[in-house]
This record gives structure tokens, C-alpha cells and sequence, in this order.
């Protein structure tokens, strides 16, 4: 007789032993001794015993199990095995691009810096997840990598989209490599994300502009903290941020250095300072020497300053972004350095831009300083010289 409810629920445990009380067509319900009824499913596949799981009573009615058996043998009937299948849509629905993408983050979290990573997993979820987080790696099409990076071109936001794109690829190479799919649909939206036009920081390069602003610089009315950061700047080219980050704790008056970590980069670095720059540090020593910052913020709340403020300023002065950068006193010095015969080496020393190559890295870490300090303080001069005088010094 098939089974029905009231058999189901009337079916006592035995103990010690489990037992089945058939249904048909090879279903039938399993009671184990402590009270577990489950419903299941024997069949043959391509010779082999093979039983499939089809619910637990009472959370899978009978109604339930026999639809699931019906679904179970028509698979059977188009040669395919139930429980294979099973496995597969398991698969698929645990190997989602998310769950992948970040295994994929986790094993490279090691490799970068805390807040590089923590950049990528923002960009992870806010363009990509909401759109293919759910679906299964192996299931997604070119199409659905393109809708993700398609609104960010529309944006003309390119640099983001080439990095988002770049972020999917990577996570495909990691899902080929872990066996969680065959081929990478990625590959084939490259072509349609427009190349970006490389944007250099605005900076002025002719010595007659660069003596003009420098006057500018020096009739800034500004407050102290901020007149000194900005006369400083052309004369360390340092980062904007290491420069309004810069600490007493790392200034060596009697070695003419200032000496502290680019996180950049992850060297020590040495600015030797001029005179000039040391004059500088003079005049804002008792204003702010008794903290940490040289130049801290005007708020006193123990931070340094805003990493608005020079732009601000300059901006103030007549020089917007597209103009005149904080960062572009870096080209500005890395280009007439050049032009005075400086070597190559000292000055990309000086802008601590360290090569890939680990022998150059190491060559460049430990050589160049008395050319640099020579350098630093010929090129304070120079400055001087342009301010003065806004023709080309001989």
C-alpha cells in the first residue's frame, strides 16, 4: 500500500533498529530509532545503488517528497542522475561570484597595504556585488560583466572602470585556477571600456612662471602655519601629504635632515634640508614645536593640517587645479632639476620614486646623498634667484 499521513505519523521508532515503510516506485520513508522519519529515494544509475535524499517529516510533507520523486525520476528518464545534480546546483549556488571573489581577497590581503585593500573590497562592493554578487561564477556571461562596468563608462569615470574590470578578471583567475569555473567572461568586455587619456597634475615648468608664483607663494596672507607649508613646499618637493604630515620628532637640526617613512613606498627616506628650509622650521618652531605636527591643524585637535589646505591656497593665489597642483612642485623641480644636469638618479632619489627592479631599489637606497645635499641646497638657491628675479638664471 502507498503510504499516507496517518501511517507517517503513526509510525512508532523501534529500538535499536531503523526501518522503512514503502511508498512506491521505489520511494519510501526511513524511521530511525530515535524518531527521525526521512523520505528517499533508491534507484540504479548506470549500474551503480544510488539512494536520494528527499526531505525530513513533517518540514517535507508527502506531497512534497512524491513531487520531488516524480522530478527525480524524469531526470532518470533523460539519463541524467538525480544526485549528480543535486551536487551541481549545490555547487553553483555555494560558488556564487561573491562567495569567490572573496576567497580571492582573503588570499591576496597579505600582498598589499591594509588600506589598499580595504579600497578594493569597497570597489567589490559597491559596483560589482550588487549587480553578479549572487549569481554562480561559472553561470555569468559577458553581458553581466559589462552591465557592472557599463553605468561607470557612462559616468566617464574610465580609470574606475578599467579598475573594476581589472578586480573581476583577477577574481577569474582565481576561480579557474581553485577548479570553480572554465573560462573567463571578462576577457571579452575589455575591448569595450574606452582607453583613458593619462592626466598629469597641472604644473608650471617655465622658469618665468614658476618665479611668478613663487612671489605669489611669498605675499600669501594667509596664517603663519600655512604661509610656512606653503614657502616649504617648492623647496622639499616632497608628497603633499608627508610634507603636512611632518613631525618634529623626525627633524635632525644639526644633520640637516628630515628623516621619516614613506608608506608609499615602504622606505626611509632623507630629505637633506637646505638652508633655507631650516630657516623656515625656525619660524614656526615656537608656534608649534611644543606638539607633534609642524604644520598641524587650526583646529588643535591633535591632527595635522587639512590635505585641502594648500590647494586652497593656492587657489587663493589666483592657481585652480588645472593651473597649479600641491603635487605639481614635484614636476616642477623633477623637470628643472633635469634641465641644470642634476643625475637622474639623485633626483628620483630625492622624489623617493623607487624603482621596481630590487638591485636598482637597493643601489638607489644607499647612494646619492652628498650629491643630494648639494642638490637641495643649489636648488634653494635657485629659487631665491627666481624670485628675485624672473629671468632665467645663467
Amino acid at each position: 500500500m502507498p503510504l499516507s499521513d496517518i501511517a507517517i505519523r503513526n509510525a512508532k521508532p523501534l529500538p535499536g533498529k531503523a526501518f522503512k515503510i514503502t511508498d512506491e516506485k521505489s520511494m519510501y520513508l526511513l524511521v530511525r530509532p530515535d524518531g527521525g522519519k526521512y523520505f528517499r529515494f533508491d534507484y540504479r544509475f548506470e549500474g551503480k545503488r544510488k539512494t536520494l535524499a528527499l526531505g525530513v517529516y513533517p518540514a517535507t510533507s508527502l506531497k512534497m517528497a512524491r513531487k520531488k520523486h516524480f522530478l527525480a525520476r524524469e531526470l532518470l528518464a533523460q539519463g541524467i542522475d538525480p544526485c549528480e545534480k543535486r551536487k551541481e546546483e549545490k555547487t553553483a549556488h555555494t560558488n556564487t561570484f561573491e562567495s569567490v571573489a572573496r576567497a580571492y581577497l582573503a588570499s591576496v590581503a597579505h600582498t598589499v597595504k591594509e588600506v589598499t585593500q580595504q579600497k578594493k573590497v569597497r570597489r567589490f562592493e559597491r559596483h560589482i556585488f550588487p549587480a553578479i554578487g549572487r549569481d554562480p561564477i561559472s553561470e555569468i556571461k559577458s553581458p553581466a560583466i559589462y552591465s557592472v562596468v557599463r553605468p561607470i563608462i557612462f559616468k566617464n569615470e574610465l580609470e574606475t572602470a578599467h579598475r573594476v574590470h581589472s578586480d573581476i578578471q583577477r577574481v577569474y583567475s582565481y576561480a579557474i585556477s581553485h577548479g570553480f569555473t572554465d573560462y573567463d567572461p571578462a576577457q571579452a568586455v575589455a575591448a569595450q571600456i574606452p582607453a583613458q587619456k593619462a592626466k598629469h597634475r597641472a604644473a608650471l615648468t617655465d622658469p618665468k612662471d614658476v618665479a611668478q608664483l613663487l612671489r605669489d607663494i611669498y605675499n600669501y596672507e594667509g596664517t603663519f602655519v600655512v604661509q610656512c607649508a606653503l614657502r616649504i613646499t617648492p623647496l622639499l618637493f616632497q608628497r603633499p601629504g608627508e610634507i603636512r604630515k611632518m613631525e618634529w620628532q623626525d627633524i635632525d637640526k644639526d644633520a640637516r635632515e628630515w628623516r621619516f617613512f614613506v608608506t608609499k613606498t615602504d622606505v626611509n627616506h632623507i630629505v637633506p634640508l637646505s638652508s633655507q628650509a631650516l630657516a623656515i622650521l625656525e619660524e614656526i618652531r615656537p608656534l608649534t614645536g611644543h606638539g607633534q605636527y609642524v604644520f598641524p591643524s587650526r583646529r588643535d585637535d591633535g591632527r595635522p593640517m587639512s590635505g585641502n589646505t594648500i590647494a586652497t591656497a593656492l587657489k587663493t593665489l589666483g592657481y585652480d587645479s588645472d593651473t597649479m597642483t600641491a603635487h605639481g612642485f614635484r614636476s616642477i623641480a623633477s623637470t628643472l632639476l633635469n634641465e641644470q644636469g642634476w643625475s637622474p638618479d639623485a633626483i628620483e632619489r630625492q622624489l623617493c620614486h623607487m624603482p621596481k627592479d630590487a638591485v636598482r631599489a637597493a643601489y638607489n637606497r644607499a647612494q646619492h646623498l652628498d650629491e643630494r645635499r648639494k642638490m637641495m641646497q643649489s636648488w634653494a638657491d635657485y629659487l631665491d634667484t627666481l624670485r628675485g628675479n624672473d629671468r632665467k638664471p645663467t
